[in-house]
């Protein structure tokens, strides 16, 4: 009997410690094709929420109003380093919505790049809301509120009728309506949805081939532009770079990672169970790894290059730097009859 899918991180060559990890496949009936632990598991999807989150940007004419740009729109969708690229393309959101960054609901914290966080505490930099993983993502809520004449203050509630608005595009590709959802409030101060990995494997087969417009515009960005959807050194770019638009993903906060495959047309949600936030890379291309070996989907994960490969097997060390074991992905998918 094959054991179930899980990273391992080993040491001498013996596992010394084991993350679980639930996954749901589905196409874009919700027919269930791929599994392991459990696929109804409800976790929240943080950032892997971020292109449904902007879907009314463009659906409702405020990303044109504002002449956001595709790779604007790809930042909209992000979890960025908070390089300098980014912080350019999030200050000329802000300024073409005519606001401040002290408008920005979303906090500060050390970037997601261990060299810009190294670089800003070397130089002892002040880190103000735009360094936030999550900033174009609220320039682009700000931009919409603006657009429909919302008030700014508290566009990050609840109650608010932005968030409000983005809480029915949520139900409308997900298939979970609010009313079966947990609500909580995401690390940057927005309202995060608590859903069934089927779900969110729903929302990413449905976005992976869907021609509604808002759709197919975001899904564009996001291929065109990988480097603003991440950062150097992110499996979010480096595989949008080298599949060149065969699969968009997404990662989030406490182990989500999430995938469109338009090739397949199949969509793909996982949950590191114990939130291990390093497993993720290793985790994401392990399901895609079985998933091209069983049933196929439009491309081979192992022949996309070293930029990709580096993320599969990750180097445990010692304090001296010499390695002492490896993060990597073992066990089996289950694939439903």
């Amino acid at each position: 009997m094959s054991l179930p899918f899980r990273l391992e991180a080993t040491r001498g060559g013996v596992p010394e410690s084991v993350h679980r990890v639930s996954v749901a496949v589905v196409d874009m009936a919700g027919r269930l094709v791929a599994e392991s632990g459990d696929p109804g598991l409800v976790a929240f999807w943080r950032s892997a929420a971020k292109p449904f989150q902007g879907m009314p940007l463009v659906a409702e004419g405020a990303a044109d109003r504002f002449g956001f740009t595709a790779k604007e729109l790809a930042l909209a969708c992000a979890s960025h380093s908070s390089e300098p690229a980014h912080l350019d393309v999030v200050d000329g959101m802000l300024r073409k919505v005519g606001l401040g960054e002290d408008a920005l609901a979303c906090g500060p914290h050390p970037p997601l790049s261990p060299a810009i966080a190294e670089q800003v505490l070397r130089q002892g930099i002040h880190l103000t809301p735009r360094w936030s993983n999550c900033s174009g993502k609220h320039a682009g809520m700000l931009a919409l509120a603006l657009a429909h004449g919302w008030p700014v203050a508290g566009y990050e509630r609840l109650e608010h009728p932005l968030q409000q608005r983005i809480l029915r595009e949520v139900e409308r590709w997900t298939g979970v309506s609010a009313a079966s959802m947990a609500l909580g409030v995401d690390g940057c101060t927005v309202v995060s949805f608590g859903l069934p990995l089927s779900a969110m494997a729903l929302a990413y087969a449905r976005f992976a081939v869907s021609d509604d417009a808002a759709a197919a515009r975001l899904r564009g960005a996001m291929a065109e532009f990988p480097e603003m959807v991440g950062g150097r050194d992110r499996l979010c770019t480096d595989l949008g770079v080298a599949a060149r638009g065969k699969v968009i993903a997404k990662l989030g906060a406490d182990g989500v990672y999430c995938a469109a495959l338009p090739a397949a047309g199949l969509g793909l949600a996982l949950k590191v169970e114990d939130g291990d936030m390093r497993s993720l890379g290793p985790a994401l291309l392990g399901v895609l790894r079985a998933l091209a070996t069983r049933i196929g989907i439009g491309f081979d994960p192992g022949a996309l290059g070293q930029a990709v490969e580096r993320h599969a097997e990750l180097p445990i060390v010692n304090t001296r730097g010499v390695g002492t074991g490896v993060l990597r992905a073992v066990g089996s998918l289950r694939f439903p009859a």
